[in-house]
């Protein structure tokens, strides 16, 4: 069932948040509904970032249900089982058609935030036995990289107010509090876990702090 937004997550909320463009807009028809989908440019403190916002309905005069989902070329594309990516992305996109009115923002941070071929290295650590906090941190990254500035500004730009948002990571809700834009509701995006996913959804769980009802033991 959805559930309140409360959180004991505290945002950094002294993160300038990012100088941000709309780049190019234009009509965007999928297998789940009509779609907009708007591309964005921030300047941030690590360079130029991008991100693309579908936009789906009248999103101005409601509480559109909004998703954040990050780069995953292996789970998105190529169907990856390591990961529950794919199935996050349609669900979303499919519950935001059924909703009547939504965003989805689709940012650019690969392997939370590594990139790819960090990414790639990772599994390897993975096949060794590490799980995806050890893999990063031994690879001498943070357990996980993204800041969601950029998606929480994007919907300021788009002039939204307030969101049930659609995550199971207390991050992104504080962050898009942070961004003055009110979270009435987090809707769990969870997936059922399966063999080859039940150790990083509970490392999720367990390190990461995800909010995860399905993977509990």
């Amino acid at each position: 069932m959805p559930e309140s937004t409360a959180s004991p997550v505290k945002y950094n909320q002294l993160v300038t948040p990012p100088t941000i463009r709309k780049a190019a807009e234009a009509d965007f028809p999928t297998r789940w509904g009509h779609f907009r989908i708007l591309g964005f440019e921030g300047e941030t403190p690590s360079g130029t970032e991008e991100a693309v916002a579908l936009v789906h309905g009248d999103i101005k005069n409601s509480t559109p249900l909004v998703r954040v989902h990050s780069q995953c070329l292996t789970g998105d594309v190529f169907g990856s089982l390591r990961c529950d990516c794919r199935q996050q992305l349609e669900m979303a996109l499919e519950m935001i058609a059924a909703a009547g009115s939504g965003v989805l923002i689709y940012e650019q941070k690969e392997g939370r935030g590594i990139g790819l071929m960090a990414k790639l290295k990772a599994y390897a650590l993975q096949d060794q036995g590490m799980d995806t906090v050890q893999a990063n941190e031994h690879l001498g990254f943070k357990a996980d990289h993204r800041g969601f500035e950029l998606p929480a500004q994007i919907l300021v730009a788009l002039g939204v107010k307030q969101v049930r948002l659609l995550s199971n990571n207390p991050e992104k809700v504080a962050a898009v509090e942070a961004a003055g834009v009110k979270v009435v509701e987090r809707v769990p995006c969870e997936v059922e876990p399966q063999e080859h996913t039940e150790k990083y959804l509970r490392t999720k769980q367990e390190k990461l702090g995800h909010l995860l009802g399905k993977t509990a033991k």
